[in-house]
């Protein structure tokens, strides 16, 4: 999008809360008194863009993800409270739209989803300044749902409106070598042909990336959760991985901020 210069204001123009019928004569065009006239013109109208200049509006990034079963759904939700905790950004959650017919899902003893979480349009992606991508494993990549969404994107990659946004990913596994890093791995192609920033989150979680005392999803890649026949609850350790991803991202598009 242009800037343009603006538009040229007008000799003949009366001062900012001057009535023509308080004006007296017009001066000649060359005259030097009409230098303070104007003037006073800018001053006015810079003293009203000032008083009326609007607060700082947040960052916001968008938490897209697919839950079959509810675990991806709350590493979701606890990721959203680790990016609200960092002041100036602001997490939105966003379901992607579900591929499957209900008569299929029921037979999968799949629960209805609730209407908290509204289904994010395409179109709405622009107004993103980060993006984390959460969704379950299909034989070591995204499960279809999701990579249905990302097929849905190919208006905003024709104009490249998503280059250059942060994005990062988490993950849910049904067994420990089920895919939390290649589910991951496989998902940067989505992101590389948009040309979008993939932010990992290696191993800033500190200590907790090196325990081996418990079972525990997540990887350098993001973070993850193990969900076995889908009864296995997350442990409060992939619950934590999750909200410091959250706060990672949102200091990663802080820098991103214009200045």
């Amino acid at each position: 999008m242009g800037k343009g210069g603006g538009c040229v204001p007008s000799k003949k123009r009366s001062p900012i809360g001057v009535s023509d019928q308080d004006l007296p004569p017009p001066l000649p065009e060359r005259s030097s008194l009409s230098a303070p006239q104007s003037q006073t013109s800018t001053t006015e109208t810079t003293t009203v863009q000032n008083s009326t200049t609007p607060a700082p509006t947040k960052l916001r990034i968008f938490i897209i993800f697919y839950s079959m079963y509810g675990h991806v759904e709350l590493l979701a939700r606890r990721m959203k409270k680790g990016v609200d905790s960092i002041e100036g950004v602001e997490g939105v959650l966003y379901r992607v739209p579900e591929t499957l017919p209900r008569e299929v899902l029921e037979q999968m003893k799949v629960t209805e989803k609730g209407n908290d979480v509204p289904v994010v349009s395409v179109n709405e992606m622009v107004d993103a300044d980060g993006f984390l991508f959460g969704f379950p494993t299909r034989f070591g990549s995204m499960a279809s749902q999701m990579k249905a969404f990302f097929d849905s994107t190919d208006e905003l990659w024709m104009e490249q409106k998503l280059a250059g946004v942060p994005a990062g990913f988490f993950v849910s596994t049904g067994t420990q070598g089920g895919g939390q890093e290649t589910t991951a791995w496989t998902a940067i192609t989505q992101l590389v042909h948009h040309g979008m920033l993939y932010v990992p989150i290696g191993y800033t979680f500190g200590a907790g990336m090196f325990r081996m005392d418990s079972i525990r999803g997540g990887s350098p890649y993001g973070a993850g959760v193990f969900s076995g026949d889908g009864t296995r609850e997350p442990t409060e350790t992939e619950m934590a991985l999750a909200e410091h991803q959250g706060k990672y991202m949102a200091t990663i598009v802080k820098r991103f901020r214009p200045s």
